[in-house]
């Protein structure tokens, strides 16, 4: 197995060295595109570090859940999940982590790096309520950079044909997995039915 040691060597493998367009994208601040970006997307992917590794989580919600606070500062509440609270882990240990957000129907994702620490001021938290329900914490994000990145992944992928997409049924549902990894003791088709209710009434 060939493998890459150095800088050296990767930098020689990618040559030429990235275009202007590559580089002057990368902002130190809001703009007012991009601040328009981010307003737009429903969905990121959070990404942190700590002793154990890193961590990537999804996260989802109507456009613009991710608050742009000032020009330096982004605001992600913490919504309802699983509580394993592994994102939230590292960034009480580690305040370095990135968003990833995607923008259904665009070719443009976006990229914010930072680092951040959990609030739980109350004020804060009861301005991100939804159906009178607030988030337990909510990650404040001190910007280090933005940039956009280019479209390549999106288009090579063709994740918004709607011809691409693939059908639920062919693949394994949740209950299935939990059930195969435990000897049946949890999941199962029970599981999978009752989940989307269970959803429907936790989703805040």
């Amino acid at each position: 197995m060939s493998i890459v040691s150095s800088l050296e060597q990767l930098e020689a493998l990618y040559t030429p060295a990235p275009a202007a367009a590559s580089t002057t994208k990368v902002a130190h601040a809001m703009t007012p595109h991009y601040r328009r970006l981010i307003e737009a997307s429903p969905f990121a992917a959070l990404a942190t570090v700590g002793p154990e590794g890193i961590d990537c989580s999804p996260r989802g919600d109507q456009p613009g859940f991710v608050r742009v606070h000032d020009d330096h500062t982004l605001m992600m509440p913490d919504r309802r999940g699983n509580n394993r609270i592994d994102s939230l882990r590292n960034i009480v240990r580690d305040p370095r982590c990135a968003f990833l957000f995607l923008l259904p129907g665009s070719g443009t994702t976006f990229r914010a790096h930072g680092r951040a620490h959990l609030s739980v001021d109350p004020d804060l938290l009861a301005s991100f309520a939804v159906e009178g329900k607030a988030p337990r914490s909510v990650i404040v994000m001190r910007i280090d950079e933005l940039y956009f990145q280019c479209a390549r992944a999106i288009v090579r992928s063709e994740l918004w044909n709607p011809a691409r997409h693939i059908d639920p049924k062919s693949l394994p549902t949740p209950g299935e997995i939990l059930a195969a990894m435990t000897d049946n003791q949890v999941g199962g088709e029970a599981y999978d039915q009752a989940w989307p209710e269970r959803a429907r009434q936790t989703m805040w």
